[in-house]
């Protein structure tokens, strides 16, 4: 499998959102007759969409909307609202920052430890709300946070960084026991970010709950220019999908896989559903709503490393509240209003019932699918996401 690219060494061709398009089914459905709903560990969510752990995307008061709303919201707890009571004045720095600054204070303001107290104000204040709540750390605090996040009453834990895998070697430091970890908890474990069919089901043997699939796709993530390392959306989608129904019919566990990152229109979400993800994972569509802490702004996950920055501080405006976002009306025809009502016409195009039906989608290979007919959109820079 693969080409060559050079003397004895291959590569095999990866796709990403732009790269194909979905074929239109044989019977259509209507789309208000379709059920988008998807299950964490018998936990059943109205939404297939999960908002990003990124401080410029998630705080409390977006997390309970997002509840409100059906869906899921992960609070960073490496973040700035575990690390500062007044948030709002540190929010302000970053986003008043030159973008030659911003780097740079944003590494500054991530200096300061985060307080135990903090996490259990901000579960507190999410559940005070109604909704549930899922947080998340790195691998290196995972054991640590996880039990003060269960303790203060979070229903889902989130192990996350650029790549997760069951087996890590360090000499430096004691790696995290990913399968000790599961034991520990009482509560969904979630473990991101991988891209590959082999970690996949290693990370399931684990006991991984749901995994988070995607490495550097995101719109403030830098890492594919920093490091070179990635996999398109829908290959590393597809190739996830595949590990997970042949983890599920060797054990008959189902482990969801969530595609993270790359997806800022409601075509590109309906992409990822049809490649093989149970769910989405978004972080710059919902920084441009009224109830994100980044007004207007978004950061990456590994903006604050301070010896190697793997993400950047982006302006995304201001598009409406979270629910116009989700549920519309639309007042612009670039796909990035109404997600849930572009996810219910594509499937009810298809004739999807539901998301694993969506999941058996006919893809085509489509270079053409964004510029075939477009020629007066394109020249006039309309109908793309802006």
């Amino acid at each position: 499998m693969g080409m060559w690219v050079g003397r004895g060494r291959k590569a095999r061709v990866a796709y990403g959102f732009d790269d194909i398009a979905l074929v239109p089914g044989t019977i259509t459905v209507n789309p208000n007759e379709v059920d988008i709903t998807w299950e964490l560990c018998g936990r059943r969510f109205d939404l297939p969409i999960i908002a990003a752990a990124m401080d410029g995307v998630v705080g409390p008061r977006l997390a309970v909307e997002m509840g409100r709303l059906g869906g899921l919201a992960v609070l960073n707890l490496e973040g700035i609202f575990a690390r500062y009571a007044n948030p709002e004045m540190v929010l302000d720095r970053i986003v008043s920052a030159s973008q030659e600054e911003a780097t740079k204070i944003i590494q500054g303001i991530y200096g300061e430890p985060i307080k135990e107290d903090l996490i259990h104000r901000r579960i507190s204040e999410i559940k005070k709300g109604g909704s549930a709540v899922a947080v998340s750390s790195i691998p290196q605090r995972a054991e640590r946070f996880a039990q003060i996040a269960q303790e203060a009453g979070a229903d889902v834990f989130v192990v996350q960084s650029t790549v997760t895998t069951a087996r890590h070697f360090a000499t430096e430091y004691t790696p995290v026991d990913l399968r000790q970890l599961k034991k520990q908890l009482a509560i969904p474990l979630i473990i991101g970010n991988v891209v590959t069919y082999e970690a996949c089901l290693e990370l399931m043997d684990c006991g991984a709950d749901a995994l988070l699939i995607g490495v550097g796709p995101g719109a403030a993530c830098t890492s594919r220019e920093v490091l070179g390392l990635g996999v398109p959306q829908v290959t590393a989608t597809a190739d996830s999908a595949a590990a997970r129904d042949f983890y599920y019919k060797q054990t008959g566990r189902y482990v969801p896989i969530v595609t993270d990152g790359g997806m800022t229109t409601g075509g590109d979400v309906c992409k990822a559903l049809a490649s093989g993800a149970d769910a989405v994972m978004i972080g710059s569509a919902f920084a441009r709503s009224i109830e994100a802490p980044g007004r207007g702004y978004h950061w990456g996950m590994a903006t604050p490393h301070q010896n190697l920055p793997r993400g950047t501080r982006i302006r995304v405006g201001i598009a409406g509240s979270l629910e116009q976002i989700l549920f519309g009306p639309a007042f612009t025809e670039d796909g990035t209003l109404n997600l849930v009502g572009a996810i219910r016409t594509c499937m009810g195009s298809v004739g999807a019932r539901n998301i694993r039906e969506l999941q058996q989608t006919e893809l085509i290979i489509a270079p053409a699918i964004k510029t075939e007919g477009k020629v007066f959109q394109q020249a006039q820079k309309l109908g793309r996401a802006r």
